[in-house]
């Protein structure tokens, strides 16, 4: 049996946690002994998978800060995971085989510090170093060594898995010293359990206006770097260009991960509520925090259209979970939505602009039959090149052969 530990900075609820809670849950049925250690993990916060008791989840050093009087965010989640890596290979004990990171690859020296020798698997969402803005002097000189940690570390790495070509194109532009390296491409798989496995799917009923008959929905985390107000100005953009009797019926859930604790989400949900009522969209706009998995479901189902916002997205699971649940996805045309948003077959791909994204949503409000053609494409799409079957043949072809 192939011992396999996950350590992740943060187990909330967004993609990157998505994958990881996937990956270990492929793992373990292929018969691995799996643990996932993360800095921080709240059971009122997660994906219900990590309740399971075959699943343990460890939690060490959430004492430490995670910013410094509301800075230096990047150089706290770098000295949590390096305090996580230090437990696992000194203080705990715990006997492993292959160790899977992503995220933060400044843990990856301390995991080589192990008396014997493990591996290391390093999953590269997007280089972190391209995250974040760098509009003053001192922000570029405080992020320099840590761009140049993020580049050495990485670099330590047995094996790096990219989640997508567009990721494996930037990885190369930005880590100059390891362009030569090897990347993978191991694309997201979707867990189709989730959506398929019996469960009271909660009604929509009571969430939207009474005669809303055309639900188009926003699913991503409360951040500005989602471009979440695109799908409020493409709103605007349409009720605009379609005739009174067609718009009394057109409602929009902006819905997507949400914690207290970070105060871009708890800033950014009030900006997007300003930013609805300043567009007078109030009536028609409906926001949700940290939906449920089965509310999550019953939004996907019932939509006429996801709304995908961000811009070169390294990948991003929602336009897929959203194929499969037959909802056409419109998606900027750029990043990971290339790669699995089929133009004009299972949805559309346009320029981040409300125009555009409005003249895709008019096309889908105005042809049913064109919304449940895509649709079932969609979910054939997900079927074929993004199951979790393929995705756990691959991933644990990567482990057997790292185990050696």
């Amino acid at each position: 049996m192939v011992r396999v530990v996950f350590l992740h900075p943060d187990l909330g609820i967004g993609g990157a946690e998505r994958l990881v809670v996937d990956a270990a849950v492929a793992l373990k049925s292929r018969g691995c002994d799996v643990q996932i250690w993360t800095a921080h993990y709240d059971p009122t916060h997660c994906f219900s998978e990590t309740l399971e008791t075959d699943l343990p989840v460890v939690c060490v050093g959430d004492w430490l800060p995670r910013s410094v009087f509301g800075y230096l965010y990047a150089l706290c989640a770098y000295l949590r995971m390096i305090y996580v890596a230090f437990y696992l290979v000194f203080l705990s004990g715990v006997c492993y085989d292959v160790v899977i990171c992503d995220q933060v690859s400044a843990c990856i020296p301390v995991l080589r510090l192990s008396r014997h020798r493990k591996k290391v698997l390093f999953y590269c969402h997007f280089p972190d170093k391209l995250l974040t803005q760098r509009k003053s002097t001192l922000k570029k000189v405080y992020r320099a060594p840590i761009d140049l940690l993020e580049e050495r570390t990485t670099g330590m790495a047995d094996m790096i898995l990219v989640n997508s070509r567009f990721t494996a194109g930037v990885f190369r532009e930005n880590f100059h010293s390891l362009s030569e390296v090897q990347t993978d491409v191991l694309y997201p798989s979707l867990n189709t359990s989730t959506f398929d496995q019996p469960m009271e799917i909660q009604s929509l009923e009571g969430l939207l206006p009474e005669g809303t008959s055309c639900l188009f929905l926003s699913l991503n985390r409360y951040e500005r770097k989602k471009n979440l107000e695109l799908a409020l100005t493409a709103l605007a953009a349409l009720r605009s260009c379609l005739p009174v009797n067609h718009c009394a019926g057109i409602h929009l859930v902006v819905a997507g991960g949400y914690d207290e604790r970070v105060t871009e989400n708890v800033q950014h949900y009030t900006e997007l509520k300003a930013l609805a009522e300043q567009l007078q969209l109030e009536d028609c706009v409906t926001f949700l925090r940290s939906p449920s998995d089965s509310m999550k479901v019953a939004l996907l189902r019932g939509s006429a259209a996801v709304l995908y916002t961000p811009s070169r997205e390294h990948f991003g699971i929602v336009p897929v979970e959203a194929m499969y649940c037959c909802c056409p996805v419109i998606a900027v045309n750029s990043g990971g939505p290339l790669e699995s948003v089929v133009d004009g077959e299972t949805g559309f791909l346009c320029e981040p602009t409300a125009q555009a994204f409005s003249q895709a949503m008019e096309k889908l409000v105005m042809d049913p039959v064109l919304r449940r053609k895509m649709g079932q494409a969609g979910r054939k799409r997900v079927q074929d090149k993004f199951s979790l079957q393929a995705f756990s043949d691959q991933l644990h072809g990567y482990i057997l052969q790292l185990s050696k």
